[in-house]
C-alpha cells in the first residue's frame, strides 16, 4: 500500500517525521504520492537537512516572508520545499510561525522533517529534540531495521547513552528487536514532545517483504503498541513502489455476553464446552492466545456468574444496564466505550460462538493489517460471519445508532468497504441459540452431546 493509505492521511494534516532511518525519503515519497491525487503539498524542516537532499524535491523556495510567493510556487510545482537558506551544507528551517503558514498558504498537506539523526537508523533524542510544532496532527517516528544485530554504539545509534541510561542496555552489544519497540513507545524517547492531540503512526523502514526481517518487524510493532500513544506501526521500505506491506494496529475485542438466552432454557455462555471450561471461557482464552491487545466482555444476564468463571483470565468486564431491551447493539456500544483510546479497531465477538478458531482469527487480523479497508469479516461460501473487525473511524456512527437499529444495518450500509476474508470453516456462521444448535456444535467440535433438560432437573 501507499504511504498516504498506511498513515491515514487526510487533507489539512500537518505531518512531522521524527527518529532516524529514512525521514527525508519518507517525506519526499509521501509528497509525490499526494500530488498524484491532485493535492498541493508543502514541505519544510524544523531543524535542518543536508544540502544535497534539496535535489530530491521537485521545487525548493527560500522563505523571505512573502506568502504570495509560496502560493505561486505551489501553483507551478504542486510540491514545494520551503526553507530558510543554506549554510555550510545545511538547509535551515524558515523563520516563521507554522500556524501563520497554515493560515496564509493554500496547501493540502504540510510535511515536516522535525528531527535529525545524522544518518543513523535508530535514535534517542537529545535535550532539545525533536522539534515538533504544536500544530502537528500526525507524528511518524521512524527506525530503519538494518540496525538490527549491529553493535549498540554511536556508529549505529544516535545518542545511545540516553537509551543505555534508561534501560541498562550495554554499549557494544548487538541490537535486539524488542529494544526498538521499547524506545519507540517510551514517553521520554520515541514519544518525546509529541503533542497531546496528535495521532502517532510509527514507520519501520528497510524491512524485507518476506522472511525473518518481517517477523521481527511484527515483534517490534507488538512491543511498541503496548504504549498508549501509538495508534499503528507501518512496516515496509519507503523507496519501494508500494512502500508499506502492512500496518499493525492496537486491536481490541468486544465479547457480547449479555443475552437472556431465552430459547436455550439456561444461560448459554455458561454451558460446558471442552476441557472443563464453559463456552465463554473457551472464547476468551482463544482471544487471549491470539494476542489481542485489549479484551472487554460485556455482561447482562447472570453477570455475577460470568465474572466468577472469567476471574482467572483477568479480563475487563463491563455491565450493560440495557441488556433486556437493547439487545446486541446496546452491548456493542457499551463495549466500544470501554476500550482504551489507543485501540484502533475492535473485533466484535459473539459470546455464543464456541467453535471460534485461532486460525480464523490469525487470518482475519493478518489480512486486515495488509489492507486499507476499515471493516473486515470472515466469509464462508460467500456468507458473512463473525467475528468482525471495525476501525475506530466507524465507531461514532455505531454509537449514534438508535436502539431499535442493529449492527447488520450498519454493515449493509458499508458493503463496499468490507474486506471479506475467505475461510474454510463454517464455525464463523454458527452460534448457539437453542439446545439443538448447542448439541450440533458439540458434535462438529468432536464432543459428546448433552441433555440440557437433565441438567436443569439436576440443578433443581
Amino acid at each position: 500500500m501507499k504511504l498516504f493509505e498506511a498513515l491515514g492521511i487526510a487533507r489539512g494534516e500537518v505531518v512531522s517525521f521524527v527518529g532516524g532511518g529514512g525521514k527525508t525519503s519518507a517525506l519526499v515519497g509521501l509528497g509525490y504520492e499526494v500530488i498524484e491525487l491532485g493535492w498541493r503539498a508543502l514541505a519544510s524542516t524544523t531543524t535542518y537537512i543536508d544540502e544535497e537532499q534539496l535535489g530530491l524535491m521537485p521545487a525548493a523556495l527560500r522563505f523571505t516572508g512573502d506568502f504570495m510567493a509560496v502560493n505561486s510556487a505551489l501553483n507551478d510545482h504542486k510540491f514545494v520545499f520551503l526553507h530558510g537558506g543554506v549554510w555550510e551544507g545545511r538547509v535551515l528551517p524558515p523563520a516563521l510561525e507554522w500556524s501563520a503558514l497554515l493560515d496564509n498558504v493554500d496547501s493540502d498537506l504540510l510535511l515536516l522533517e522535525a528531527d535529525k539523526a545524522d544518518g543513523r537508523s535508530f535514535k534517542a533524542p537529545l535535550a532539545d529534540e525533536p522539534r515538533i510544532p504544536e500544530v502537528t496532527t500526525l507524528v511518524v517516528p521512524m527506525v530503519a531495521l538494518n540496525v538490527l544485530e549491529r553493535p549498540f554504539d554511536e556508529v549505529s545509534v544516535y545518542n545511545p547513552a540516553a537509551i543505555s541510561e534508561r534501560y541498562g542496555f550495554v554499549l557494544g552489544q548487538r541490537i535486539h528487536a524488542p529494544w526498538i519497540g521499547q524506545v519507540l513507545r517510551d514517553e521520554e524517547l520515541g514519544m518525546k514532545h509529541v503533542p497531546l492531540g496528535a495521532r502517532v503512526v510509527a514507520l519501520l523502514n528497510q524491512t524485507s517483504e518476506r522472511g525473518y526481517s518481517r517477523q521481527r518487524a511484527r515483534l517490534i510493532a507488538r512491543t511498541a503498541l503496548k504504549g498508549s500513544r501509538i495508534n499503528g506501526v507501518a512496516i515496509g521500505a519507503v523507496r519501494a513502489s508500494q512502500p508499506v506491506y502492512e500496518v499493525q494496529r492496537s486491536l481490541g475485542a468486544v465479547v457480547l455476553a449479555a443475552g437472556l438466552s431465552s430459547r436455550m432454557g439456561e444461560h448459554k455462555m455458561l454451558l460446558p464446552w471442552a476441557d472443563g471450561k464453559t463456552i465463554i471461557e473457551s472464547i476468551v482464552e482463544q482471544l487471549i492466545r491470539s494476542r489481542l491487545d485489549h479484551i472487554v466482555v460485556v455482561t447482562g444476564h447472570r453477570s455475577d456468574d460470568i465474572r466468577r468463571v472469567l476471574r482467572p483470565l483477568d479480563v475487563p468486564i463491563v455491565y450493560n444496564r440495557q441488556y433486556r431491551s437493547g439487545e446486541m447493539l446496546s452491548s456493542l456500544k457499551v463495549g466500544l466505550q470501554a476500550l482504551p483510546a489507543s485501540v484502533s479497531s475492535a473485533m466484535v465477538v459473539l459470546g455464543d460462538q464456541p467453535r471460534l478458531e485461532a486460525g480464523v482469527l490469525h487470518k482475519l487480523m493478518k489480512t486486515y493489517a495488509e489492507s486499507t479497508r476499515t471493516i473486515a469479516a470472515p466469509s464462508y461460501n460467500r456468507r458473512r460471519g463473525h467475528p468482525i473487525l471495525i476501525n475506530r473511524v466507524h465507531w461514532p456512527e455505531i454509537l449514534d445508532l438508535p436502539l431499535e437499529g442493529s449492527l447488520r444495518d450498519f454493515l449493509n450500509a458499508y458493503q463496499s468497504e468490507i474486506l471479506y476474508v475467505d475461510v474454510n470453516t463454517d464455525s464463523v456462521l454458527r452460534d448457539v441459540d437453542t439446545p439443538f444448535e448447542y448439541n450440533q456444535e458439540r458434535l462438529r467440535a468432536g464432543l459428546e452431546t448433552l441433555n440440557l433438560s437433565l441438567r436443569q432437573r439436576d440443578a433443581e
